[in-house]
């Protein structure tokens, strides 16, 4: 078994705000297992903050595990449980275990969600506005939905300006989101407080929002306890949530999860921290970071598995250097072909994309 990898820049079509910071691209990191006959691919994506580092340093984390840990014929449970021991970021670590998922996929002849005995997701993806302007949401709501027919918009808020700005936002989406009939929903990303996180879940309640992420930053789960306690919108954890083991510490302040493969290591611990969250009566989501339509096929391949879905990214790149998935009445599904039914283009193969 071979592993090559190979960094792309990635540049979004609108920059993204969130409370943490601003992205308009990164450098992405793919990564490939083959065994001369079959070729695995997966991707390394960057949150936000990491948008020039990550693919160096995770190209780096990997080749020293796979020094010390040769591929073999090993399967990506086994390769999970290894990774796991060691420091290496979870984004690298999910690169490597979406490329061995696609491998076994396609040596075996079937699509991946087919391998993992899934159905395809029904469920629509939200489309996402980052944190803006009042009259620059009532903008951009109106050109996101009516270019990729979304029936779902997550709005983010979390403003530094506090949460006035973040109802003028909201309230200029909602009225643009009007002709559309779409659901709403909102990701603070942590940037509230916990009286502003309690006085907004009410105003949202009151305001056609379908539920909250994140109220909290992550590390501040322990002054959850009263924002759940006064809820009138469910709750859902995003940052506070990186593996099953974090399901077991929070699943008693909030409603559910929303998983994303870059920070649970992959589609390995993403199927384990799905089962856990079941297990504990919560309600499941899965969203993305700025990643391109090889990773948001890996999620799609287990889209079956969740009662939200939040797999976009790719919708917004300019270009996607990937091709293969299909975005049908706002749900995104990959192609019924073997592995993650995804391939990196000719051109994104063909011009030097490397940093």
């Amino acid at each position: 078994m071979e592993v090559s990898f190979r960094r792309i820049r990635l540049t979004k079509r609108r920059a993204l705000t969130i409370s943490r910071g601003t992205s308009s691209g990164s450098w992405n990191l793919f990564v490939f297992v083959s065994d001369g006959e079959f070729t695995g691919v997966g991707e390394c994506a960057p949150g936000t903050g990491m948008d020039d580092t990550l693919a160096a340093l995770a190209e780096s984390q990997l080749q020293e595990f796979l020094s010390a840990h040769p591929l073999g014929d090993a399967a990506p449970f086994a390769v999970d449980r290894e990774a796991a021991t060691t420091s290496m970021e979870p984004a690298a670590r999910a690169g490597l275990d979406i490329a061995l998922w696609d491998y076994w996929g396609k040596r075996a002849g079937l699509p991946l969600y087919q391998l993992f005995g899934l159905p395809l997701a029904t469920v629509p993806t939200s489309v996402t506005l980052g944190i803006c302007a009042p009259d620059v949401a009532r903008e951009r709501t109106s050109e996101i939905l009516s270019e990729t027919g979304g029936r779902a918009l997550k709005i983010k808020l979390g403003s530094p300006d506090g949460i006035e700005h973040d109802q003028a936002q909201y309230e200029a989406a909602r009225e643009a989101a009007q002709p559309f009939d779409v659901r709403l929903r909102v990701d603070a990303n942590g940037g509230w407080e916990p009286s502003e996180a309690i006085a907004m879940n009410k105003w949202l309640a009151d305001r056609g929002c379908d539920y909250v992420e994140q109220p909290l930053a992550r590390d501040r789960e322990e002054e959850l306890h009263p924002v759940f306690a006064g809820r009138r919108l469910p709750i859902f954890l995003d940052e506070s949530i990186r593996s099953s083991a974090d399901v077991v510490r929070f699943g008693d302040r909030c409603d559910g999860i929303n998983l994303k493969l870059m920070k649970t290591g992959g589609l390995t611990e993403a199927i384990r921290l799905v089962a856990t969250a079941r297990a504990h009566g919560l309600r499941t989501m899965i969203g993305c970071m700025g990643e391109s339509s090889v990773s948001i096929g890996a999620g799609a391949a287990i889209g079956g598995l969740f009662d939200h879905i939040d797999l976009d990214s790719h919708l917004n790149l300019n270009p996607d250097p990937a091709i293969g998935l299909e975005f049908i009445d706002g749900v995104v599904r990959p192609r019924s072909s073997p592995g993650l039914g995804v391939e990196l283009t000719e051109g994104a193969l063909a011009e030097d994309a490397t940093c």
